[in-house]
């Protein structure tokens, strides 16, 4: 093996794991910055995990980069108990520690968000939903659609973007969809048969054909963008929603594992493949952030609400204990996710 072919091998890998701590960075920088503007006191910020490389302190908190870049953390006084500092967490407004909470995730969501405007910036037309021409013996153009259709929904999925066609069509469990279209101005219901392809052992209703791009501008770059980000975030909560119902087992979760061979192989592909991947995983993190589960910013945001309603606060024993639990359990399934990943790539 030649020293190129094991740097072309190594270098996505070095990508997807710098992606990855980007995202924790990014995270935790907004829990750091939010709590600097509310006057907590953080007591160190920490990059990495493991053992500590470089510590240096500035004023009350110090700054630390450690051994293993897959991790790092925000620890601000009061955290995870009492204190009397004044300017603990605990000791802060309910509207303040939200405001501290929520920080993380919405930096999250806000790099996706970028991301998503450079790809959109990068392509030379707009992405619409307007069908320009079929592959040949294309079986949905046999089946009712035409060139110069409008895709409105797919089985009852509203469509905005290229993007939602792509999830409606790959998400049916049969290769024939209802499909809503615009036509001369008017909708029209149609059953469309699609080809299945075979891909990875799986079957999966194949998209035969191509829609049309629309000249760039600023205001349909914007547009653009913003519905694309919404897209990503809507593919969240339908994997979610699929996987609640049962079309999707554990084993179809990936964790950090996996994902890091999903980004490495995106990055072999294609920057338009690498960003996209990274678009989805930050909203991903972000979206996920704020679900209501222990040990997740989420839950934590769950009981600030309802403290500012309710005028009382959880006991700290309580809280802890019912984190710690949350937290075993999402290391467990981290554990299955991860043991599932690694059996897939052998």
């Amino acid at each position: 093996m030649t020293l190129s072919s094991v740097w072309n091998t190594v270098y996505p890998i070095i990508i997807a794991i710098l992606f990855f701590e980007l995202i924790i960075i990014i995270h935790e920088g907004g829990h750091f910055v939010a709590a600097r503007l509310m006057k907590i006191k953080v007591n160190e910020f920490s990059i990495g995990m493991g053992p500590k490389l470089i510590q240096f302190q500035r004023k009350d908190t110090k700054y630390t980069l450690r051994l293993i870049l897959f991790g790092g953390y925000c620890s601000m006084e009061g955290e995870d108990g009492e204190s009397e500092d004044k300017n603990a967490f605990g000791n802060k407004k309910v509207i303040q520690r939200i405001f501290v909470v929520v920080a993380g995730a919405v930096m999250n969501l806000i790099l996706g968000l970028i991301i998503m405007l450079i790809i959109v910036s990068s392509q030379s037309l707009v992405g619409t939903t307007q069908i320009a021409k079929f592959e040949d013996d294309a079986v949905s153009a046999s089946s009712g659609l035409q060139v110069g259709d409008t895709i409105k929904s797919i089985d009852g999925m509203r469509v905005y973007t290229t993007n939602d066609i792509s999830t409606g069509i790959s998400r049916s469990q049969d290769n024939v969809l209802d499909i809503v279209v615009i036509r001369d101005g008017e909708e029209v219901e149609l059953d469309v048969t699609f080809d299945m392809e075979d891909y990875d052992g799986q079957q999966y209703v194949k998209m035969d054909f191509w829609l049309y791009g629309a000249p760039k501008t600023v205001g349909g770059v914007l547009s653009q963008t913003l519905k694309e980000f919404v897209s990503y975030a809507r593919m969240v909560f339908l994997s979610l929603h699929d996987l609640i119902v049962g079309r999707y087992g554990i084993t179809d979760l990936s964790g950090p594992v996996g994902a890091v061979s999903v980004v490495s192989d995106a990055v072999k592909t294609s920057s338009y493949s690498m960003l996209r991947i990274m678009a989805l995983l930050t909203i991903n993190v972000g979206l996920f952030n704020l679900f209501p589960i222990p040990a997740l910013d989420g839950w934590r945001f769950f009981v600030l609400i309802a403290e500012g309603i309710t005028r009382k606060k959880l006991p700290t024993k309580a809280e802890y204990l019912i984190n710690a639990i949350g937290l075993v359990l999402l290391l467990g399934l981290m554990c299955v996710v991860t043991f599932s990943d690694i059996t897939k790539l052998f």
